[in-house]
């Protein structure tokens, strides 16, 4: 049996405005059912600050990060494209991102703007040796083992990075809504310069690709937080069931196929 690879196909999925939906809740759905394990579960809102809090997001970030580990080696073990693997190895990186992000913004003492620039650099630094060991970080080479380990680690780091963006922006003035607006804004000046413009194709994906996870994380945060902080007070467990049943019913509806190879990628 042939690897996608050699079918001319990618092991991640073709890049279409149905993927950015499915990827936006799927990240709206890591902040919730991150903050569910972490805060809800493991008593982070309903204990005192210390070491509570500590042990519910670092035990939040072992347990999805064993689940985000496991699933990738899967994931890079299947011979082809899944949807349904693809996306819960999405989630899993996003909720794993959302616990870790907690942990080094919260826990760590560092803040958000030393939690943002400390994953800001693990993500250019992910990206700078894939290039320099690949060639390329373009999601049309992710047809082998070496391109789906650099995929799978720099989207883990960018979807912790969103999430530090997101709590930063949030806290800031912004708001839940006025952070979602705000980076709702950012994407659509990166669809106008994709649609518009000739800017390098993989800078604007990897860019909306981090972008897409703050605009998650501030909408998931506006659903659950308490009203009198600007949020809906949506129950977390139950914001989660209803994301996790929209995403579902959107893989079934909206087409899933993998994407195409680039030539390049196909003769490594």
């Amino acid at each position: 049996m042939r690897s996608s690879g050699e079918d001319g196909l990618t092991k991640a999925p073709a890049v279409t405005l149905g993927f950015w939906i499915i990827k936006i809740l799927a990240t709206t759905l890591g902040e919730t059912g991150g903050d569910s394990v972490s805060m809800t579960w493991l008593g982070e809102t309903t204990t005192t600050a210390g070491q509570a809090g500590l042990n519910g997001y670092l035990a939040g970030t072992l347990i999805f990060g064993a689940l985000l580990a496991g699933l990738v080696v899967v994931q890079i073990r299947a011979r082809r494209f899944n949807a349904w693997l693809y996306w819960a190895t999405i989630i899993a990186s996003t909720t794993a991102g959302t616990t870790l992000a907690d942990f080094a913004d919260r826990s760590l003492g560092i803040g958000y703007l030393g939690g943002s620039l400390l994953l800001l650099a693990c993500v250019l630094t992910s990206l700078f040796v894939w290039r320099r060991t690949l060639g390329s970080v373009s999601v049309d080479t992710v047809v082998g083992p070496r391109q789906e380990v650099f995929y799978w680690v720099t989207i883990t780091f960018s979807q912790t990075l969103g999430t530090a963006l997101g709590d930063w922006a949030a806290d800031s003035g912004l708001g839940y809504l006025g952070g979602a607006a705000a980076f709702g804004s950012a994407l659509a000046v990166l669809a106008a310069l994709y649609a518009m413009t000739r800017v390098n194709r993989v800078v604007l994906f990897w860019a909306a690709f981090i972008l897409t996870r703050p605009l998650g994380a501030t909408v998931g945060d506006f659903f659950d937080k308490p009203i009198a902080h600007g949020g809906l007070q949506v129950s977390r467990p139950l914001a989660s069931l209803i994301l996790a049943a929209v995403i579902v019913a959107l893989i079934l509806l909206l087409p899933q196929r993998a994407g195409r190879a680039h030539a390049a990628a196909r003769e490594a």
